[in-house]
Formats: C-alpha cells, sequence, structure tokens
C-alpha cells in the first residue's frame, strides 16, 4: 500500500475534483506529474479507471469500488499531515497545568482562555489541588506544569519562584478602613480569619504580631483565601488575602488595605527536571511567567525572609 500511496491520493484528488487540474491544485503538483501518476497506476493495477469525455474524466465502476476502499485511508492521512503541521505551528497537542487552588478561581481559567483562543486542536488537562500534591503530580508525569506555594518537597522539580504581596481585607464599613495602612497595632484583639495554622501568611502574620506584642484574635480557620474572604464580606472578621483571589472576585462588600510589615506568598512555577516539556508547554510556561510577573513584588523589593 505504501509503494502505491501517491498513486491512490492522485486518483483519489481527481476523482473529488473532477479534472487533473483541480487534482494538481488539490495536491500543489502539476498536472503532468497528476497524469503520471495516474497513468502508472493503471498500468500497475491493469485497471481501466477513466473514460476520457469532451476533456473530463469520467470514472469507471472498476475505479468507484477503488474509491471506496481507499477514501479512508486518504483521508486519514491527511488528518495526520494536518496535525504535524498544527503540532508545528504550536495549534494543537495538550497542555497539562496543575495549580493551587487560589489561581483556580480567575486567573488561570483567564490564562488558558487566552492561550487556546487560536489554537481550535488544543486539548487541555487543569486541576486544582493542594501544593504538595501538585509537585507529586508533576513528578510523576500527569502534568507537565505546576503552580504552587513553598516550600518545594521533591529535589527533581525545576522551579521559578514568585513573590506577592498580600493585602487586608476589611468589611465594608469598618471603622479600621480610615487607615491607609494597617499594622499589628491597629489590628490588636481585631476578629481575625486565618488559613490553615502551618499556611505560610499564617504563620508571618502571626510573628508581626508577636513582635509587635499584641494580640491576633483568630475568629475562624480556614484552607482558602476565597472562603476567608467571602467571611469578610459577611462582617466576621478581617483577613489577608492574596492577588489572584482579589483578580477574579467582584470587590463588593469590603475594602483593601496595605499590612505592614509587608507579608509575602511564594509561589512557584515547578517542572520535572531532566523530562522535555513540549512545545505547547514552553509557550503557556512563557505567557503564564509574564502575567504573574506583573503582578508579582520585582526581585529587588524582596526581603530576606
Amino acid at each position: 500500500m505504501s509503494s502505491y500511496f501517491r498513486h491512490y491520493q492522485a486518483f483519489h484528488a481527481i476523482i473529488e475534483t473532477g479534472t487533473v487540474t483541480g487534482a494538481a491544485e488539490q495536491l500543489s503538483v502539476s498536472q503532468p506529474a497528476i497524469s503520471n501518476l495516474l497513468g502508472q497506476l493503471e498500468r500497475k493495477t491493469k485497471l481501466k479507471l477513466f473514460e476520457r469525455s469532451r476533456g473530463r474524466l469520467l470514472p469507471t465502476p472498476e475505479a468507484m469500488v477503488l474509491f471506496e476502499e481507499i477514501d479512508t485511508v486518504v483521508r486519514g492521512l491527511d488528518h495526520v499531515n494536518q496535525a504535524v503541521v498544527d503540532l508545528q505551528n504550536q495549534k494543537a497537542g495538550q497542555l497539562q497545568v496543575a495549580t493551587n487552588h487560589a489561581m483556580a478561581f480567575g486567573f488561570m481559567p483567564g490564562e488558558i482562555a487566552r492561550f487556546a483562543a487560536d489554537k481550535p486542536h488544543l486539548t487541555i488537562a487543569f486541576q486544582s489541588q493542594y501544593s504538595s500534591k501538585i509537585q507529586e503530580w508533576v513528578i510523576a508525569g500527569l502534568f507537565e506544569i505546576g503552580i504552587c506555594e513553598l516550600p518545594v518537597r521533591h529535589d527533581g522539580l525545576d522551579r521559578i519562584p514568585f513573590f506577592f504581596e498580600i493585602m487586608c481585607a476589611l468589611p465594608e464599613g469598618s471603622p479600621l478602613a480610615a487607615h491607609e495602612v494597617l499594622t499589628p497595632s491597629l489590628l490588636d484583639d481585631v476578629p481575625f480569619i486565618v488559613m490553615g495554622a502551618d499556611h505560610m501568611v499564617n504563620r508571618r502574620a502571626r510573628e508581626a504580631f508577636h513582635r509587635e506584642g499584641v494580640n491576633m484574635r483568630v475568629r475562624c480557620h480556614t484552607d482558602l483565601f476565597r472562603n476567608a474572604l467571602n467571611m469578610v464580606k459577611q462582617g466576621l472578621g478581617v483577613t489577608l488575602v492574596d492577588p489572584f483571589t482579589l483578580s477574579s472576585d467582584d470587590r463588593q462588600g469590603y475594602v483593601l488595605r496595605r499590612f505592614a510589615p509587608q507579608i509575602l506568598l511564594d509561589v512557584v512555577i515547578v517542572t520535572a527536571r531532566g523530562r522535555p516539556i513540549s512545545a505547547i508547554g514552553e509557550q503557556f510556561l512563557e505567557q503564564v511567567s509574564a502575567s504573574m510577573t506583573e503582578l508579582a513584588v520585582p526581585p529587588g523589593r524582596v526581603p530576606e525572609l
């Protein structure tokens, strides 16, 4: 079959277009080349495939039987060739990305949608999970790209670090909104909604309150910045919130103020060391890195932690 394929392709194009000229245009070859391929096919098969009538080629009954047999094969190869072109132009393939929950509500779906806008054949595997699980997934090859919080617990991961300033969210109408910058002293004994006890933002906030010798009164624990912000909207207390949650929120029911001393959220993009990233993955990595850089604290302004 393989030694005959070019001949079958020319034969298929002639029947589809009705002329040698049309077949030549479809296959981007010359008319003599099409005529030569057809003549060779008739000689090799010892079949008369076309009748010539008034400048047109009319397929014989034998030709139509042969056409039905090869139609699926020829169209299949056309799909393969198009897939190769799409891959070369980074219009197809599979994007595999996992992120922490904070990015999953708005930031990452927006990035994926922007990336996929001109790639109709791109398939997407996207999942959100806790940071330790994301690292396991990338190590195992389930996802090419992971975005998670520090610490990185696996030596086999390459990483690109980013640092994001945490803001303080207050219930709408809070008298504390009169201050442009909030400090532990100003928030002494104010009801606080905090992330889990081991979360870096909670830990760094507690350290800041301890240094000033004031009380951080915890009213509620939660595992998601989104939950904490929604509780602020209900007037349950104040919280510290990341820029990704804020970027996908309606900004209703609360006010934002900077917090001093500055508290950072440390985020890394991780990929498996020694495992090549697909061209699609590399392209997305470049896009999302640029978007995260726009939100991040510049490297020169990141204090030693």
